[in-house]
């Protein structure tokens, strides 16, 4: 039967819990679930929920992005991320500008985090006010996320194997700016700072996988340069 709520979680021990609390809150028909990517997808279409939920770390910095594929993909559902307990504020908000309806936090007090579950039971927007403070401190939205394209995907890939801009550039017969153009999207829309969580993100996502990923070490300096006594190099260049 359509309708009801999913809600998304990885604490398994907990769903439970969170059913009874969620129905003792007004939401009906509720299913927790730890699924995740396709088997998730499928089932919302089985379900065919009004309300999905999702934990904000469930993906952890990149669960805006993978929300707002969601939100993409289901347009109909009313979407809220919830938090219980600390999320940044400045990720957060990617919640909002990827297009789903509601995000609270427990962070922001147990009375308000209990009135806006109340809210978004009855089919309504909530966001949390930390939340609405980062993005009206703006004097424009930043841009929202995107889909990654075939494009991005291979200049992703590059930097988790630790190619350097000109290295991605001279293997994808790329200028040095588009591969900064590239590289500045797929970081905000991941909401990532650096290729180290970049690299998270991408096993996270299953974007790439560990076996995939290849250091090289070109141009490797290493400093200060080792010392080597007399002993040392007869014995270095025997060897070699």
């Amino acid at each position: 039967m359509a309708g009801g709520t999913l809600f998304v979680s990885r604490l398994k021990k907990n769903h439970g819990y969170y059913k009874t609390r969620l129905e003792a809150l007004g939401f009906s028909d509720v299913t927790v679930t730890a699924k995740d990517k396709d088997a998730l997808y499928s089932e919302i279409r089985d379900l065919k929920p009004d309300i999905v939920m999702m934990s904000a770390r469930f993906y952890h910095c990149c669960t805006p992005f993978v929300m707002g594929q969601m939100h993409r993909a289901f347009p109909e559902i009313k979407m809220a991320a919830l938090c219980l307990g600390e999320y940044p504020p400045d990720i957060a908000m990617y919640f909002i500008l990827n297009g789903i309806n509601s995000y609270i936090n427990s962070s922001d007090g147990v009375p308000e985090f209990r009135d806006g579950l109340r809210t978004i039971a009855h089919g309504k927007k909530c966001v949390s006010i930390s939340v609405m403070e980062r993005i009206n401190m703006r004097r424009e939205y930043p841009e929202p996320a995107g889909e990654i394209t075939k494009r991005q995907n291979e200049v992703l890939r590059l930097i988790c194997c630790g190619f350097k801009d000109w290295e991605i550039a001279e293997t994808l017969s790329l200028s040095r700016c588009t591969v900064s153009r590239h590289k500045n999207d797929i970081y905000r829309s991941l909401n990532v700072n650096s290729p180290i969580d970049l690299v998270r993100a991408a096993l996270t996502l299953d974007m790439m996988r560990l076996e995939e990923m290849y250091f090289y070490p070109r141009e490797l300096t290493v400093n200060p340069q080792p010392e080597f006594k007399i002993g040392m190099r007869r014995n270095y260049v025997n060897q070699n």
